[in-house]
């Protein structure tokens, strides 16, 4: 363990819906808590009135009472130009990561008691090259120095081998959180974890199963009382807030009832929802993602070159794991009940603390090994002649998916015309044999190129694939030393050092919330939020514990804010 005045080396999961930091102590992965004692701190960024930036907590318990001030699942969208409106101000996905990435440093830096300068951040295994970049972007904004991007699994399966490193076994780890689901395959011998596949989806996690089951309740309010309520976006939000306590609450009982009382749906007047639901209807409702969730095991499967019940143990990762359909699915597909040996919402962050401390040479991790594979096929554009037809946008691969990394790999291409003076290489990563179906990652022209009949002059292309999932191409024209570099400027939210430098000022300017007074703010906007869900004695209740609460806010009594604040939490809890 390095001494405690040195900057520490942090792993954080950036999570869809929640994020976690962790690191190493005495050898143990040891979660860190945020300012309000949590391990989880909600991936939310809320903008108040007056400016002043929410993070976490409080932002979280905004969604329902103030949906047009608060932004959540920016994960999914990484990398992309898609802007997030706050009311006051529009932000990128990569400022609103950026934004909790600070505030989780700011957080850990309390825990530890000394500076945190650097973080190894995790992201879905199929995540492409520019949201890796994205993440990477996002946490040089925040002021951490990322020199390490880890898929998430294998983050997963770091944690795990360093608890099971005595054992030989054959797994795969699934892993499904708010927003993605990865499948990872893994041999694990004597502390060297390797990893044999990967596969998933990036744009499939626990929020779906909320969005799905919104939907359908939607529908079912839309039949009673002949309107919309998604036409609504404050009743949309409410919905959906019900929809994700509902899909909690049929993780642990069979049936529960959504309730959202006085809910606005346009009518001429508010109306009380109460509507039963039970698991076996919820499970119908959600069939077609349970289907999505097979391809990503089986493909994985395939390309490890195993059948299911060659994998000894199954492991679960993500919160939305703990869902009973998503055991039952498990369970069917390798033939045996999955485990959790770690908590599933903490073994990523876990697995990337294991990495930060290998990183900072920690001794007590010093005979973990751990190999990865590219979980993506990168290639280029290219034109062939078949007859008197010129064919273009095939897809020509030159790192297949699967191949261990690091890993560099050459191909060389020709001209097709006489004479031809430019080649342009366009960089795709997919597994479709047409370049259009694929996802573009850059184009470079190699101009000025030696005159030559078609054929006889071309650029050997080598494709450099890093630990951190990042790209470097380059391109050296047959029979010279000439040699190009792909620089990827046309990728969207692609970001330059200046471009970082000048969104880590604007980020500088933003009214952050105090961290010390976290604890309140998060209570206040806890009550307000169930406030609007409850009716009658309990609301009356709920609102005068509220109100003593302020009054003991305004008396600036340390002790009286603590009791009211135990009281009030305690109260939440209850109805929550």
């Amino acid at each position: 363990m390095p001494p405690e005045t040195e900057p520490a080396i942090v792993g954080i999961d950036l999570g869809t819906t929640y994020s976690l930091v962790a690191i190493l102590l005495d050898g143990v992965p040891t979660v860190l808590p945020n300012a309000i004692g949590e391990h989880l701190t909600a991936s939310a960024v809320s903008l108040t009135d007056n400016g002043e930036v929410l993070v976490g907590p409080p932002a979280r318990a905004r969604v329902a009472t103030h949906p047009g001030r608060t932004a959540i699942a920016f994960k999914r969208d990484m990398g992309s130009e898609k802007r997030f409106d706050l009311g006051l101000k529009q932000y990128t996905p990569v400022e609103l990561s950026a934004m909790v990435l600070k505030v989780l440093k700011r957080d850990a830096e309390a825990a530890l008691g000394r500076p945190v300068h650097e973080a190894v951040i995790t992201v879905p295994a199929y995540f492409g090259e520019v949201q890796r970049q994205a993440t990477k972007n996002a946490g040089e904004i925040a002021g951490l120095k990322v020199e390490r991007i880890i898929n998430e699994p294998t983050a997963a399966a770091m944690a795990y081998g360093l608890h099971e490193k005595d054992r030989e076994i054959q797994a795969v780890v699934l892993d499904l959180g708010g927003g993605t689901f990865d499948v990872t395959v893994l041999e694990i011998i004597e502390g060297v974890i390797e990893i044999q596949a990967s596969a998933g989806d990036a744009r499939l996690g626990g929020e779906d199963f909320v969005d799905l089951l919104a939907d359908h309740t939607a529908k079912r309010i839309q039949e009673q009382h002949r309107v919309d309520p998604r036409d609504v976006p404050r009743a949309a939000a409410r919905i959906r807030e019900a929809c994700e306590g509902a899909k909690r609450r049929l993780t642990l009982s069979p049936s529960t009832t959504i309730v959202i009382p006085g809910l606005d749906i346009g009518t001429a007047r508010p109306v009380d929802i109460e509507l039963p639901l039970d698991r076996d209807e919820a499970e119908v409702v959600w069939q077609p993602i349970l289907e999505r969730l097979k391809a990503p095991m089986m493909r994985a499967l395939r390309d490890a070159d195993l059948r299911p019940e060659q994998i000894e143990e199954v492991i679960l990762v993500g919160g939305a794991t703990r869902m009973p359909c998503v055991v039952r699915l498990a369970a069917n597909v390798f033939g045996k009940m999955p485990r959790r040996t770690l908590p599933p919402d903490e073994a990523v962050a876990m697995g990337a603390a294991v990495q930060a401390a290998l990183k900072q040479g920690d001794a007590s991790v010093e005979d973990v090994v751990v190999t990865d594979v590219a979980p993506f096929t990168m290639g280029i554009s290219t034109t062939t002649t078949v007859g008197a037809q010129r064919v273009e946008g095939i897809y020509a691969p030159i790192i297949d998916r699967g191949t261990v990394i690091p890993c560099s790999r050459t191909k060389r291409f020709y001209t097709v015309e006489d004479l031809q003076k430019a080649i342009t290489i366009q960089v795709y990563q997919g597994e479709h044999p047409m370049c259009r179906d694929n996802t573009k990652l850059g184009q470079y022209t190699v101009s000025d190129l030696p005159p030559k009949p078609h054929g006889e002059q071309g650029v050997e292309v080598r494709f450099t694939y890093d630990l951190n999932g990042l790209l470097e191409v380059e391109m050296r024209v047959i029979g010279t030393d000439r040699a190009e570099h792909l620089l990827i400027e046309q990728a969207p939210g692609k970001l330059t050092k200046v471009d970082i430098e000048k969104a880590r000022a604007e980020m500088e300017k933003l009214k952050f919330h105090p961290r010390d007074s976290l604890p309140n703010t998060t209570a206040i906007q806890r009550a307000e939020a169930l406030y609007v869900e409850l009716t009658g004695d309990a609301r009356e209740r709920l609102g005068m514990a509220l109100a003593g609460f302020r009054a003991a806010i305004e008396s600036e009594d340390q002790q009286e804010i603590d009791l009211r604040r135990a009281l009030l939490n305690q109260m939440i809890a209850s109805y929550g």
